[in-house]
């Protein structure tokens, strides 16, 4: 909707209804918020003769130009830079009754510096505030000559920054919207294509429920047995069945100490039945993701990758070096044969091509000095490799080392080194093996893991991983190291009431935004998480009972200062807040937070919208 503005400089009370109809018409419409500002601007410029104007919109911190007549650049860019906002600040910190909302107030002298250059004085300086005098943008009108601002004119001005405010503050709620849209969309695709990644890398993904006993493969992990989508079971007893005899027992002594946590991940190498009866080798690795209040294993999450052709040549090479020389070539990774001599030596007897890759050296380069290796893996890994390879149990049979290298070319991957030992009469060691890059694996491991751990709501830590928080700050507590805690419980008040009111699909966006709140004001060393529907909690990490309080009434305000912005709806939440030290003598990480629970449920019975300390 268009409106022509050219009657206004013949009416000094300017048709507010006649604007206000032209401003929900283009709201209405989706036009640009440029359309609307100009029309508002026009009428402004309309007050007196020769006046001209500019609308200024505050946002990110930086103030930008939203519409402007045609002044020199100079002189906008100038305009911009002037403290509106902290100008508006100081009065308000003043405890001023009159804050300058026309004319004599914002950065007037700045302002009449700045336009002399140009032969302009100030006319008015509007102010734009929304909803709780939001600073959003400001108004400025020029003109050639000194003129004062009628009371009449005043009003009318007053009106029309209220309508700018309106505008501004719906299109700041459809950006915000559009960008929630944006983010969900992204994700969905992420993981769409990482699914089709992982079914196209030779890997199988598996979920394993250990309460049940149910463990579910994806359509890859079928695959590589031979088996379609429907005709495999998913009890773990039925897994076990497809194992190789002399494997199973080295299988399940290596679960067994994943789950009594003897472990950090569970990785085994053995030989699994396929659909047509015959073996092949397999490695798996996983880890557990989820454990209950005594430690007991609950969920498990892995990867399985068929490695019957690195196993088969790994056995060749025991053979005949000269047999498999052509044949590693051709194969990803790096096959060798290492010695360690009695008088502690090292050299590497074979080297395939594919030492080029793994570790962007050339095979000569290795074959003079062994320890050129040690200078490319990462400080962190290099005494694992290093006591593994030089004083190995002679009754292990096969060791299984992943490791970091840090290369010119390809910077910080990751290998998985597979080798069998072999001890010789004058003392030596005899490694064969094969190393290969792991580094898409890991990543994958690591991707799975974060989906384990974080809320994908709001996208903080979950229970689970705020749990395991708790539970590190307690221990190090315990051992009387550093500063003591708090931990805080907040629930959001009437949360119910905002999900039958809107809807969940707005309960989901309160959520967010309060999640993005509490995310704004933790330091580096705190933690937040998700606990429960409405729930979160955060970890104060070595700060007081005082401390938190502050803490917690930072969140309140801001939240308070920040009400969720639906189409014309403004919907206030505010939360309530229960707080407790995390003590030494703690049996475990739930007492606090039981604590930090029943100050919490205080606050809500004393009304909430309160903060409780916990005596």
């Amino acid at each position: 909707m268009s409106l022509d503005t050219s009657h206004f400089v013949a009416d000094t009370r300017l048709h507010v209804l006649e604007l206000y109809r032209a401003t929900i018409a283009n709201l209405a419409r989706n036009a640009p918020l440029t359309d609307t500002l100009n029309v508002l601007l026009r009428a402004m410029e309309g007050l007196a003769p020769d006046i001209s104007g500019a609308v200024l919109r505050y946002a990110d911190g930086d103030m930008q130009v939203a519409t402007a007549t045609d002044w020199h650049p100079d002189l906008i860019q100038s305009l911009c830079v002037l403290p509106y906002a902290e100008e508006l600040v100081r009065h308000r910190s003043e405890e001023k009754q009159d804050i300058p909302q026309i004319a004599r107030g914002l950065c007037w002298n700045q302002l009449q510096q700045i336009t002399a250059q140009y032969q302009l004085t100030p006319y008015a300086v509007v102010p734009v505030l929304g909803a709780d005098e939001v600073f959003l943008g400001v108004f400025l009108l020029l003109t050639p000559a000194h003129g004062e601002l009628a009371g009449a004119d005043r009003q009318t001005l007053l009106e029309l920054s209220a309508l700018a405010a309106f505008a501004m503050q719906c299109d700041n709620d459809r950006r915000k919207l559009h960008d929630a849209e944006v983010i969900n969309r992204h994700y969905e695709t992420s993981m769409a294509r990482m699914a089709l990644a992982i079914e196209g890398s030779g890997t199988g993904i598996w979920d394993r429920n250990i309460v049940t006993g149910e463990i579910h493969y994806s359509p890859g992990w079928k695959a590589i047995l031979g088996y379609a989508d429907h005709e495999i079971s998913h009890r773990i007893e039925d897994s076990y069945t497809r194992l190789h005899p002399d494997d199973l027992p080295y299988v399940q002594q290596t679960i067994k100490a994943h789950f009594e946590g003897k472990t950090s991940q569970y990785a085994v190498e053995h030989r699994v039945r396929c659909k047509d009866g015959s073996y092949k080798w397999i490695s798996s690795r996983g880890r557990v993701v989820s454990r209950d209040a005594d430690g007991n294993p609950l969920r498990m999450i892995g990867t399985t990758t068929d490695i019957s052709a690195m196993r088969a040549l790994s056995e060749q090479l025991q053979q005949s070096v000269d047999l498999v020389t052509s044949l590693t070539n051709e194969v990803p990774g790096l096959a060798y044969q290492y010695q360690v001599r009695a008088d502690g030596q090292e050299l590497f007897s074979y080297l395939s091509e594919g030492v080029r890759e793994i570790f962007e050296l050339a095979p000569e380069q290795l074959r003079e000095n062994a320890a050129v290796i040690h200078q490319l893996i990462h400080p962190d890994d290099l005494p694992r490799y290093q006591s593994m390879l030089k004083t190995p149990d002679r009754n292990v049979q096969h060791v299984y080392l992943e490791f970091r290298v840090n290369l010119p070319r390809q910077g910080l991957r990751w290998r998985q080194m597979s080798a069998r030992p072999r001890h010789l009469p004058d003392g030596s060691i005899v490694w064969h093996g094969l190393i290969t890059d792991v580094t898409e694996h890991k990543r994958i491991e690591t991707t799975l893991h974060e989906m384990a751990t974080i809320d994908f709501l709001t996208q903080i830590p979950n229970r689970r991983y705020f749990m395991g928080r708790m539970e590190e700050e307690l221990a190090r507590i315990k051992r009387g190291v550093g500063k003591p805690s708090a931990v805080m419980m907040y629930d959001l008040d009437n949360f119910k009431l905002i999900n039958d009111n809107y809807g969940h699909a707005v309960g989901d966006i309160v959520l967010r935004h309060f999640a993005g709140i509490l995310k704004e004001q933790l330091r580096k060393n705190d933690t937040a998480g998700r606990v429960g529907g409405e729930e979160f909690a955060v970890i104060l990490s070595g700060t007081n009972l005082d401390e938190a309080e502050v803490f917690a009434r930072r969140v309140q305000q801001q939240l308070l200062n920040s009400p969720v912005k639906l189409d014309h709806v403004l919907i206030h939440v505010t939360v309530s807040i229960g707080i407790s030290m995390i003590l030494p003598d703690d049996i475990g990480p739930d007492a606090a937070l039981t604590r930090s629970d029943t100050a919490l449920y205080l606050a809500k019975e004393n009304g909430r919208n309160r903060i409780t300390l916990s005596s």
